[in-house]
C-alpha cells in the first residue's frame, strides 16, 4: 500500500476551503518564511497560506484547479484523498521509546588572535584558548540524545567531547554537560519536576545556549555565580500553554531566545558547580521568574528575575604575591562561606532591532590580599547588548556591540581571587544557512588574570573567529 507524503498528509488533514458545503469552521493558516512551521495567528515573516478547513473521514474531493469566488478562498488548493486503504502511522504512544530519541547538536572552531604583545598576557575564564602561543582550537563539540520516553517523562543527555580537565596539559576529553529527565506533571505538560545534572535558573544567557549565544563568551557578572552553568539537583517549572509556544517560537525562529526554562522556576542544587560533587552537605536554593510578551505589532519583549542562595567551600592553595608566598585561611563557618545573588534580565528580541541587558549584585567568598585571608565580600556587574537582524538571499546577517563590566570574586578559581572585567566587543554573526554559522569578533578588554598570582589587570585587544556547524 502506498503511503502518503508528508506535505500530502497535512493538505488531508487540512482540508480545502474550495470544497463545497464542509460543514466545519474555517482556520485561517500562516507559514514561517524561515522556519516552514505552520501557524494559526499571523506574525512577523509569516506568510498567509489561506482558509482552511478540517477533513472528515470520507474520501476528500479531487483538487481543483481554480478558485472560488468568496473572499478568503484559495487557489488550486491540493487535496489528497484520505483513502482507508492507506496505512496510518502509529501514534506517538504506541511507538517503542527508543523510536522517539533523536540526536543533534553542534562543533565551534575558533581562532583568537591578539592585537599587541600586551594582549598575549590576556586570560578569560570563558576561553581557554585567549593566550601566548594559541592557534586554533575547538571550543565545543556536542552532541545532544534527547525524547519523550513515556507520555509523562523526557530525558536529555549532553556530553562535550572538547573538554579540558583542570591542570591537563591535552585537550578534547569527553565531559558531561547535561544528564537529566523531565517528569511531567499534568497531560498539558504545563508542570514538571527536571531531576539531574542541569542548567541553573540564573541568569538569562547562561541559560542560553552557546548554540545560539552571539558573542563568543558569557558576561562574567553573571557567569561567575554557576559554574559551567550547570550543577545537579531537582528544579520546579511551570510554563502556561501560551508561554510555552512563545519560548519555542524565540528558539527556533533565530531570533536567539533562550528555551523554556518555565515562567517560574525554583529548586534546589549541591552549589558547588557541574562535574563536581557536594562539600558541604548544604544545597544551595533558586528561584527564577521570566516572561515573553507579545506586541500587537508582533514584536517580542521578554523580562524577569532571578535569585539563588547558599554555602560554597572556596578551594585554597600558597600564592605569592609581592614575594610573600602564603596560604589564604578562609574566615567562614565549616559549611562555607555565603554565596548568594540576585539578577534581573530585559530581552527585546531582534525584530529587526535588538537589545538585551542584565545586572546582578549580591555577596560571595573573595580574597583580602592585605589579610591574607578569604572574607565574604559585595559584588556587581552585567553588560548591555545591542544587534540588528538582517534576513536576505544571503542568510541571516546579525551585527551586534556588546558592554560588560563586573566587580567581585571568581569564587570557582583557587583563592577566589577579585577579578575586575571592563569590556567593550563588536561582531557579527552569518548564518548563510541552518547548518552552518560564521562569527568574527573584535574585543578591547580589560580583565583581571585570576588563573595565577599575583592576579595582574590586563590590557589588551583581540580579534576572534568562530566557526559553527549544526547538525
Amino acid at each position: 500500500m502506498k503511503r502518503i507524503p508528508l506535505a500530502a498528509a497535512f493538505w488531508t488533514m487540512c482540508g480545502t476551503a474550495a470544497a463545497e458545503g464542509a460543514p466545519q469552521a474555517a482556520v485561517e493558516l500562516y507559514v514561517d518564511a524561515a522556519t516552514r512551521q505552520i501557524f494559526a495567528e499571523p506574525g512577523p515573516g509569516r506568510q498567509r497560506l489561506g482558509r482552511f478547513v478540517p477533513a472528515g473521514d470520507e474520501v476528500a474531493p479531487a483538487a481543483t484547479a481554480s478558485a472560488r469566488g468568496a473572499k478568503g478562498a484559495v487557489a488550486a488548493v491540493p487535496t489528497v484523498s484520505a483513502n482507508t486503504s492507506a496505512p496510518r502511522s502509529p501514534s506517538a504512544s504506541a511507538k517503542a521509546w527508543y523510536e522517539k530519541i533523536g540526536i543533534r547538536g553542534y562543533v565551534q572552531m575558533r581562532y583568537n588572535q591578539e592585537l599587541g604583545e600586551q594582549a598575549k598576557d590576556l586570560k578569560s575564564p570563558g576561553d581557554r584558548f585567549i593566550g601566548r602561543e594559541q592557534g586554533f582550537g575547538i571550543r565545543r563539540a556536542r552532541v545532544v540524545i534527547s525524547g519523550d520516553v513515556t507520555d509523562r517523562m523526557s530525558i536529555y543527555i549532553q556530553p562535550d567531547l572538547a573538554s579540558t580537565p583542570s591542570g591537563s596539559s591535552t585537550t578534547h576529553f569527553a565531559q558531561l554537560r547535561d544528564a537529566y529527565a523531565d517528569l511531567w506533571l499534568d497531560s498539558d505538560k504545563t508542570w514538571r519536576i527536571r531531576a539531574g545534572q542541569s542548567k541553573i535558573p540564573y541568569g538569562w544567557e547562561d541559560l542560553q545556549s552557546s548554540q545560539n549565544r552571539l558573542a563568543p563568551d558569557r558576561a562574567d557578572a553573571l557567569n561567575s555565580g554557576v559554574r559551567d552553568e550547570r550543577d545537579l539537583g531537582v528544579i520546579a517549572y511551570w510554563s502556561p500553554t501560551v508561554a510555552k509556544e512563545r519560548f519555542a517560537y524565540l528558539q527556533k525562529s533565530g531570533l536567539k531566545g533562550s528555551g523554556d526554562y518555565g515562567v517560574v522556576g525554583f529548586g534546589v542544587y549541591n552549589g558547588q558547580g557541574a562535574n563536581r560533587p557536594d562539600r558541604n552537605d548544604q544545597l544551595h536554593a533558586v528561584i527564577h521568574v521570566s516572561y515573553p510578551f507579545k506586541f500587537a505589532n508582533g514584536q517580542y519583549l521578554e523580562v524577569g528575575a532571578d535569585a539563588y542562595s547558599g554555602r560554597y567551600k572556596v578551594s585554597t592553595a600558597s600564592a605569592t604575591i609581592d614575594g610573600n608566598t602564603f596560604t589564604p585561611s578562609v574566615d567562614a563557618p565549616e559549611a562555607g562561606s555565603t554565596d548568594r545573588r540576585v539578577a534581573a534580565h530585559v530581552i527585546y528580541y531582534p525584530q529587526p532591532f535588538g537589545f538585551q541587558a542584565e545586572w546582578t549584585v549580591g555577596k560571595g567568598p573573595e580574597l583580602d590580599i592585605a589579610g591574607r585571608t578569604i572574607r565574604t565580600k559585595s559584588l556587581r556587574g552585567g553588560y548591555a547588548q545591542v544587534m540588528y537582524k538582517f534576513d536576505g538571499g544571503y542568510g541571516s546577517l546579525m551585527p551586534y556591540a556588546k558592554w560588560q563590566t563586573y566587580r567581585g570574586a571568581a569564587k570557582f578559581d583557587t583563592n577566589a581571587p577579585r577579578m575586575d572585567v571592563d569590556e567593550l566587543e563588536a561582531g557579527v554573526e552569518w548564518q548563510p544557512s541552518n547548518a552552518v554559522e560564521l562569527a568574527v569578533a573584535w574585543a578591547n578588554m580589560r580583565r583581571t588574570d585570576v588563573s595565577a598570582a599575583p592576579y595582574r589587570r590586563v590590557h589588551g585587544q583581540l580579534l576572534r573567529v568562530q566557526l559553527q556547524v549544526n547538525y
